[in-house]
């Protein structure tokens, strides 16, 4: 009981019709989603970037009087200075403990990787030697 359309792959054209010739869609979906590497510059222009928005927080606080914060209404531009001086702060800290464990991991790798080597080309001057 052999269907007309086994073995067969079930495409965009119906049940039991082939996908028309040239079209490679575990292609196309392995271009799609295959990973992307962030620019090289996205760590150093984050950094600046929080490191700018901290300072203008710093600069706004300092500018802020004991006296003028006696009225309410003048508490939302030092809360807000705050609040995005301490998400930057926090901003910097996370990428920093980012870079380091990335920089740590490469360095394991590449022990790693230098350990395997050395490794396998003693085992193979082994196999070599034991043979002679």
């Amino acid at each position: 009981m052999s269907s007309s359309g086994e073995g067969q792959p079930i495409g965009a054209g119906g049940a039991g019709r082939p996908m028309p010739a040239g079209s490679d869609v575990e292609g196309l979906l392995r271009r799609a989603l295959a990973p992307v590497e962030p620019p090289a510059d996205l760590s150093a222009r984050l950094r600046g970037r929080l490191q700018n928005i901290r300072e203008v927080a710093a600069e706004e606080l300092e500018g802020w009087e004991l006296a003028a914060m006696r009225d309410p209404r003048n508490w939302v531009r030092p809360a807000i200075a705050v609040v995005g001086g301490a998400a930057a702060g926090a901003g910097l800290l996370l990428l920093g403990v980012h870079q380091r464990r990335r920089s740590r991991s490469r360095s394991r790798d590449l022990l790693e990787r230098a350990e395997r080597t050395a490794s396998d080309v003693a085992s193979g001057a082994r196999k070599i030697f034991k043979h002679r």
